[in-house]
């Protein structure tokens, strides 16, 4: 019995002498890890923020919905050729020599804008051709009618004779964000449209490259790819609306080098409609000079900061004036919208037509003033201005195709309506063609407007009629 509680004994203090070595052991020897399990999280960008729940683009659905609706434009145009009159004395008096003419081919994109067919360009993809032909993504092709062009924006506005196509709708231009994805769709080379991708690198942009005498240029910079041929292509944001026309790449090798530029919808929009509804683009105009402000302007002129646009000068009869602006003021906001450059003010004016008021807010002497300003038109008054292709007493239009084809001519305007004036004295009629104008070819209306505002005394004008007889006029302006 001794033995057994002895036995017992021993047992017990083993025991706990084991217990007692690995709770030392446990506590201060074998500390357990804590892993923390956590929902696995998609891959996100390195140069976003740790916390960033940022996925990568789906440009999918945006390709998809905008390569159908831009399309290809191939343009031909003469160059240069003539005719003799049949009179060698009179040939020999103005010079009238026979040339070859030179046929010229071009192309670019287009976005098609409307199920029946409008379709918008850019006016120097377009520009003195006699042809223009569209091509769909689906390789249909269609001849293009000019409904108009607006060189101040290089914007132009197609038509072709077809229905049920697909098109792009309006975005949000003035919603864009730096940094935010954009897509640049073209179809440069007949085969089908192309797509590229990229960021908005900056917002109103003034490259200087317009030389009109009304331009606006308020470019929306990205990175997407744009070459030569893509101009008047799609700018299209990640739901697949149009947000801009491609327009220019900033290169020095004529193609693209990281930067590309495209007129805002804001923009674009304003055209089409007045395109569309008047036959030429109602430009509102302020009637300032501006300059953008700067830290040597500030300093120069006393501004408290650098903010806003200053009004360098003041136009007569403007606008600004009539308003009660002055030379010295700082643009703050245009109807509501702040402005900080240039180029935002012109953007936002162009939205407006001739005879819309709008709130102005300037900066005076420290003080903001608010404006109320009726905008007026390049003539100066508001009143809306529409297509005139009445000149010298005569009305004109393009002539067709097939017209082209039956008389073997390969340009030239008719004569629809024909008034008292010096046409009608000369001795032209209703349905004449003018081809040349002292030597001059006529391709356009505006070629004859320019043709006869830039003679100085007698003006030639040669052209046929509809049964194919040449003729040739002579007579002065004063």
């Amino acid at each position: 019995m001794k033995n057994t509680k002895k036995y017992t004994l021993t047992f017990l203090l083993v025991l706990a002498g084991a217990f007692l070595a690995v709770w030392i052991y446990s506590s201060f020897f074998n500390k357990t890890q804590v892993i923390t399990v956590s929902e696995q999280r998609p891959m996100s960008f390195v140069n976003l923020p740790a916390n960033s729940q940022q996925q990568l683009p789906d440009l999918t659905f945006a390709a998809e919905n905008s390569v159908h609706a831009v399309v290809h434009i191939a343009t031909r145009s003469m160059r240069g050729g003539g005719w003799s009159s049949g009179n060698p004395f009179f040939d020999e008096f103005f010079g009238i020599r026979p040339q070859q003419p030179q046929i010229a081919t071009g192309f670019g994109s287009g976005v098609i804008l409307s199920e029946d067919g409008y379709i918008v360009t850019n006016n120097h993809v377009i520009e003195r051709a006699q042809e223009i032909k569209v091509i769909l993504n689906n390789k249909q092709e269609y001849d293009a009618r000019l409904v108009g062009t607006d060189p101040s924006t290089d914007l132009a506005l197609l038509k072709i004779d077809a229905d049920e196509l697909p098109f792009l709708t309006y975005g949000n231009s003035d919603a864009l964000k730096l940094g935010e994805w954009v897509l640049a769709v073209g179809n440069p080379f007949n085969l089908t449209s192309t797509v590229t991708a990229g960021i908005v690198s900056a917002r109103a942009r003034n490259l200087g490259i317009n030389s009109d005498q009304y331009s606006i240029e308020s470019f929306i910079q990205t990175d997407a790819a744009v070459n030569p041929g893509n101009s008047g292509g799609a700018l299209v944001n990640q739901q697949g609306n149009l947000v801009g026309i491609n327009t220019a790449i900033a290169s020095r090798t004529g193609s693209y080098a990281g930067y590309s530029f495209a007129v805002p919808v804001s923009i674009v929009k304003k055209v089409v409609e007045d395109l569309k509804e008047f036959g030429e683009v109602q430009r509102a105009l302020l009637g300032v000079s501006i300059v953008d402000v700067n830290g040597a302007l500030a300093q120069e002129k006393g501004l408290d900061k650098v903010e806003g646009v200053y009004v360098a000068a003041v136009s007569d009869n403007g606008a600004a004036k009539e308003a009660g602006m002055k030379e010295g003021d700082v643009i703050m906001s245009i109807a509501g919208d702040p402005v900080n450059s240039s180029a935002e003010l012109q953007e936002k004016v162009s939205r407006f037509r001739p005879g819309d008021d709008i709130k102005i807010v300037v900066k005076r002497k420290g003080d903001r003033k608010q404006f109320s300003v009726t905008l007026r038109n390049k003539h100066g008054d508001t009143q809306i201005v529409r297509d005139n292709t009445t000149i010298l007493g005569a009305s004109f239009e393009a002539i067709g195709n097939n017209e082209r084809r039956d008389l073997d001519i390969e340009y030239g305007i008719k004569i629809t309506d024909l008034k008292k004036g010096k046409l009608k004295d000369a001795g032209l009629s209703k349905g004449f063609i003018i081809t040349h104008v002292n030597k001059k070819p006529i391709y356009e209306v505006s070629d004859f407007k320019r043709e006869i505002g830039n003679a100085r005394g007698g003006i030639l004008v040669e052209g046929i009629y509809p049964n194919g007889e040449l003729a040739y006029f002579v007579f002065g302006v004063d």
